[in-house]
């Protein structure tokens, strides 16, 4: 089973390697990360890489594709190489996945079109707006598109999918050794219970403002 993640310049660190962690724990997986280019591609603050050994041309028939988001998802939404390696590939994955802001990604690729879909809590005006059917749940299951919204729950969606392919008890033999047992020192991690002034400063400030 190859899992083809997505890099592209400034993507978001966790919204890969949050996936990668559970999903390389599924039998006989092989995890490739793969660019337009191969070598090292820098996250969104400059400071991490992680290095794609794949081109899009290597990777024709992936089994599972993750594709993360991050400030650089905006420029990738015209580069037309990725967009077509997306489409070519869903034809025949099994299931086709994102995080953050990568739906918008797969919308953009046409993938998501009158689909409920998620993405970061600040982008899912966004995603409507790309034809999909934004809804504010952790992880959206919908068919073998599988979207998880802001970066953390990249995790929760590459458990689910563990569940679905390996089973239930793989799935929590994999959260048991990973120990992913949230208990967040603050209850603020989505704008229904973060204080009211940090949603509307970041509403003011998101680069997904609809003109």
């Amino acid at each position: 089973m190859q899992i083809a993640i997505l890099l592209f310049d400034r993507f978001t660190a966790l919204d890969a390697v949050g996936p990668y962690e559970m999903l390389c724990r599924l039998p006989d997986a092989e995890a490739v990360f793969v660019a337009e280019h191969t070598g090292p591609v820098a996250n969104d603050r400059g400071e991490l890489a992680l290095v794609a050994s794949k081109t899009f041309a290597e990777v024709p028939r992936p089994d599972i594709v993750v594709v993360p988001g991050g400030p650089g998802q905006s420029e990738m939404m015209e580069n037309q190489a990725l967009l077509a390696w997306l489409r070519a590939v869903d034809v025949t994955t099994t299931w086709t996945t994102s995080v953050c802001t990568g739906s918008l990604l797969l919308a953009a690729a046409g993938l998501l079109k009158g689909r409920p879909a998620t993405s970061h809590w600040l982008a899912l005006d966004f995603l409507k707006k790309l034809g999909a059917e934004p809804t504010g749940d952790r992880v959206v299951v919908d068919g073998k598109y599988i979207t998880a919204a802001g970066v953390s729950s990249g995790i929760d969606m590459g458990l689910t999918l563990v569940g679905r392919i390996a089973g239930d008890e793989h799935a929590q033999a994999v959260q048991l050794l990973t120990e992913y047992d949230p208990q967040p020192p603050y209850d603020a991690g989505s704008p229904a219970k973060a204080p009211a002034a940090l949603v509307e400063e970041f509403r003011t400030k998101s680069r997904f403002i609809l003109q």
